[in-house]
């Protein structure tokens, strides 16, 4: 199941980003643009086929922050990856994705409401959703580096036999 849900997100994940490429500035810059003035120069910069193209990505980026939310939670949770790992780190691990994704959850929000229209008297919004990116990078950031060190333990036990 692990890895089902580990293809699944990677394929998504190639696709939106294939999907997305053309956008310039890319969409990170957006994501983390937390000024009405930062997101409008990229808004205005994509223009309004640019703007359609993000925001017919929105639901298929759904189903990515469900794939991945359930991919991490499954992979620390139901797999042996995280067996040599204590209890914390193991229920810090299965939450990292799963809050990634419910902070892209917001960000999906928040940048389908801030693109539907201008908006520039709503400077809230635009910082809540960059905040919730940032947290979405850094959780996914966390996560992967526990990865690594999962991996890492278990392989110097190994070497340790």
């Amino acid at each position: 199941m692990a890895w089902a849900l580990g293809l699944l997100s990677a394929a998504l994940f190639g696709a939106l980003a294939l999907y997305l490429a053309p956008l310039q500035p890319g969409v990170l810059a957006l994501q983390l643009a937390a000024t009405p003035r930062a997101f409008g120069a990229i808004v205005h910069a994509w223009g309004a086929d640019g703007v359609a193209r993000f925001r017919a990505h929105l639901p298929w980026d759904c189903l990515l922050l469900a794939a991945y939310g359930a991919f991490g939670w499954v992979l620390a949770r139901r797999t042996a990856l995280f067996a040599r790992c204590g209890r914390r780190t193991r229920a810090l691990a299965a939450a990292l994705l799963p809050a990634a994704a419910l902070a892209d959850a917001a960000e999906n929000g928040l940048h389908g409401w801030l693109t539907a229209a201008p908006r520039f008297d709503a400077g809230a919004a635009y910082a809540a959703a960059a905040g919730a990116a940032a947290f979405k990078w850094a959780a996914i950031a966390a996560f992967l580096l526990l990865v690594a060190w999962a991996l890492a333990r278990g392989a110097d036990a190994v070497a340790q036999r």
